[in-house]
C-alpha cells in the first residue's frame, strides 16, 4: 500500500515519468530560471524559486527514514536541484546516506547552466556520495530555437554539460521535444537535434510533443514568427528524420509520453531500423500500427 512520504512539499511538485516509486525529496522550490516560454510547470506564485534550508532537508529525511522502510531511489526535486551549490549537494548526500543507507540511485534535473561552476571532480564526488543520474531537457539543438523559447542555452553550452555529466561517470537523460520548432523549423529542429543527441550518447533519450494547457499563446507571441504548429503527420515525419539521422551505439530510447500519437520504443542503435519501420506504416496509415486519438493523449 502507498505511503505518503512525511514531507512538506510546496504544490504542486513535478517529477520525471521514470521517478514514479522514488521519493520525492524537494530540496528546493520551483526553478531558478523559470522563463522558457514552452514550460507551464512553475509559474504559480507559490513556485518562486528557493532552496530549502539543510536543517529542514535534515529533518525530513530522518522521518521518512522512520516512517518508510526501506527506500531505493531518491529523486531530488524540484525543477533545479542542481542549481545548488556543490557544499549542499554534498551535505544532502551525505544526509542521504546517513539516514537512508538503502538508497541505489540519487537523481535529479539539470539545467545545462547548472553546472557551469561545477568541476568534473566535483561531479565525480558527488556520484561516489550516491548521485548517479540527471535528466537534462535540452528540448532542442537548434540555436535559433533555442533563442526564441528563451531557453538561455545553445548547442554547445548543452553539449559541454552533457560531457561534463559523461565525464564524470552520472548517467544521462535527454529530453527533446517534438514540435518544438514548428511546421517552418521542423526539419532543420530534427536534424540539429539529432546532431546533439549524436555527440553526447546519452544512457536514455526520450521525446514528448510540445503541448500546452494554457499557455499556448503566450508561446505563439513570444516566438516571434507566424508560428504553426505541427499537426499529426508533421510531427510524425519530424521523427523519421530524427531517428533516420541518430548514429548512437546503446542508448535507450523512449517516446512514450502521453502527449505523443506514435508510442516508439527501443535501444538506439539496435531497433533503429525497426523502429524507421514502424514510423513508416503511421505516415502510410497500416491499420497494424497504432496511433493515439486526440482523446486518449491523456492533455
Amino acid at each position: 500500500m502507498f505511503q505518503y512520504p512525511p514531507i512538506n512539499y510546496i504544490e504542486p511538485v513535478f517529477r520525471p515519468p521514470s521517478e514514479a516509486y522514488s521519493l520525492i525529496l524537494q530540496v528546493t522550490n520551483g526553478c531558478s530560471w523559470n522563463k522558457c516560454t514552452y514550460c507551464e510547470m512553475y509559474r504559480a506564485p507559490q513556485k518562486k524559486f528557493r532552496p530549502k534550508s539543510i536543517a529542514d532537508i535534515t529533518e525530513e529525511v530522518i522521518r521518512c527514514s522512520a516512517t518508510l522502510g526501506a527506500v531505493r531511489k531518491v529523486f531530488l526535486a524540484d525543477g533545479d536541484a542542481m542549481a545548488l551549490s556543490f557544499k549542499r549537494l554534498k551535505e544532502i548526500l551525505l544526509v542521504i546516506k546517513e539516514y537512508l543507507p538503502s538508497v541505489s540511485r540519487v537523481s535529479a534535473y539539470c539545467l545545462p547552466r547548472n553546472l557551469l561552476n561545477i568541476t568534473v571532480e566535483e561531479l565525480t564526488e558527488l556520484r561516489e556520495l550516491g548521485l548517479s543520474l540527471l535528466y537534462v531537457g535540452a528540448e532542442s539543438g537548434n540555436d535559433e530555437i533555442l533563442e526564441k523559447i528563451e531557453k538561455g542555452e545553445t548547442f554547445e553550452t548543452t553539449k559541454d554539460a552533457l560531457l561534463k555529466i559523461k565525464a564524470a561517470g552520472i548517467k544521462s537523460s535527454v529530453m527533446i521535444i517534438n514540435g518544438m520548432g514548428g511546421s517552418r523549423y521542423s526539419h532543420q529542429h530534427a536534424i540539429d537535434s539529432a546532431r546533439l543527441v549524436n555527440a553526447v550518447q546519452p544512457d536514455y533519450l526520450a521525446t514528448l510533443v510540445l503541448f500546452f494547457h494554457e499557455g499556448e499563446a503566450e508561446f505563439v507571441q513570444s516566438f516571434g514568427d507566424d508560428f504553426e504548429f505541427c499537426n499529426q503527420r508533421q510531427l510524425i515525419e519530424e521523427m523519421q528524420t530524427f531517428i533516420s539521422h541518430l548514429d548512437l551505439d546503446k542508448t535507450i530510447f523512449r517516446s512514450d509520453h502521453a502527449s505523443n500519437y506514435l508510442v516508439l520504443k527501443g535501444v538506439l542503435g539496435r531497433d533503429k531500423e525497426k523502429l524507421l519501420t514502424m514510423i513508416d506504416g503511421a505516415l502510410n496509415s497500416e491499420s497494424s500500427v497504432f496511433l493515439r486519438s486526440e482523446s486518449s493523449r491523456g492533455l
